[in-house]
């Protein structure tokens, strides 16, 4: 197992689209790799709040020495268009060798942390789950400041951000930091728009997969070509307003890779935790996201020995679902379904008469 060391810089990163076929690799590295990635935020850098993060920032309190030198970097030398781009910044693509069609690349969060002790919280365009009432007054853009701030009792980090102009009061909530974004590159010589997420992973902004957790990411091309971005210091689900706690991470990620004939749920997006598997499901209806991320949760239980029915009884009593997001024009619902409830399932190679697992490959997610 090698650690390899990558920056984002304006040779490594692509600002508001995915990597595809045919995109050379930034790197390239074997199954088991890990990889120590420096992640940079849109938030602050985008057209609209001046293409100026050392402006942008210090006109809001940040000292010139804590604004990241890459972030002023690619603001300033990277191509970007917002009227055909996404916002977010996109480091990659990095190939795991031997990845083929067909195999499943496993992106354990091995560890992350902070690069920063500030972000935004923005709502802009009329976008998010209100689009008709904010951001108010007639405003384009809503920007706040969110800060890390030390718990004076337990010294806990938590994030902080103001109340209202009308108080000083400030509210603070737990920070639990994650990539938003997490994929593999498409086929074809076209570029996916960086906000909609799909098979391919992308924006999925579920807020669970953090330190410790594995995203299984179904390979389209050769080399899988891996991407990130979309770093956040915290996000509830839903992430009603557009935007949450935006801001840098450093991430420490294992890449492995599951042959073609090992992959036992075909077609399914999903991650998992030490604690949890997470089905995930995708579609621009809500409604549909919530049944796709059913059908995944039933192809993982039956995997792992169920009666498909049984299952799908199991999650009604047991399991837990929630919105992932509702802002990125393709809506996620993503379930937390508790392992140690499955502890007493018998082992796989003890199944003979084990069920036809459900193919998720013609559903897409």
């Amino acid at each position: 197992m090698t650690v390899h060391s990558l920056s984002s810089t304006p040779s490594t990163v692509r600002w508001g689209d995915l990597p595809c076929a045919g995109d050379a690799p930034v790197l390239e590295v074997e199954p088991g790799d890990v990889v120590v990635v420096d992640t940079v935020s849109h938030e602050g850098i985008l057209e609209d709040q001046g293409r100026d993060p050392l402006a942008f920032f210090t006109a809001r309190g940040i000292e010139a020495a804590a604004v990241l030198p890459d972030a002023v970097e690619i603001a300033r030398s990277v191509e970007h268009d917002p009227r055909t781009r996404g916002p977010h910044v996109v480091t990659g693509p990095v190939a795991v060798r031997g990845a083929r069609p067909g195999d499943v690349v496993s992106v354990t969060v091995e560890e992350l942390q902070l690069r920063a002790d500030y972000g935004v919280v923005s709502n802009r365009h009329g976008r998010g789950a209100l689009p008709g009432q904010f951001p108010r007054d007639g405003a384009d853009v809503f920007s706040v400041l969110a800060r890390v701030e030390t718990d004076p009792v337990t010294g806990a980090r938590r994030g902080s951000m103001p109340a209202g102009p009308r108080t000083d009061a400030r509210v603070r909530f737990p920070l639990k930091p994650f990539l938003g974004l997490v994929g593999v590159a498409t086929p074809g010589p076209g570029r996916l728009h960086s906000v909609p997420p799909g098979a391919h992973g992308g924006n999925l902004d579920v807020s669970a997969l953090g330190a410790g957790s594995t995203l299984h990411l179904p390979v389209q091309v050769e080399g899988a070509l891996c991407y990130v971005g979309d770093p956040h210091y915290a996000q509830g689900d839903g992430e009603v307003a557009l935007t949450a706690f935006e801001a840098p991470l450093r991430a420490r990620l294992r890449l492995d890779l599951v042959p073609a004939e090992a992959v036992r749920v075909r077609g399914a997006l999903w991650g998992e935790t030490p604690e949890h598997l997470i089905p995930i499901g995708l579609d621009t209806d809500l409604d549909e996201a919530m049944r796709r991320a059913v059908r995944t949760a039933i192809a993982l239980l039956t995997d792992r020995g169920m009666d498909p029915a049984h299952a799908y009884a199991y999650l009604s009593a047991a399991g837990d679902f929630a919105v992932s997001q509702v802002v990125d024009r393709v809506a996620g619902v993503h379930g937390l379904l508790r392992k140690a409830d499955l502890a007493d399932l018998p082992d796989l190679p003890d199944l003979p008469d084990l069920p036809d697992l459900p193919d998720l490959t013609g559903s897409p997610v």
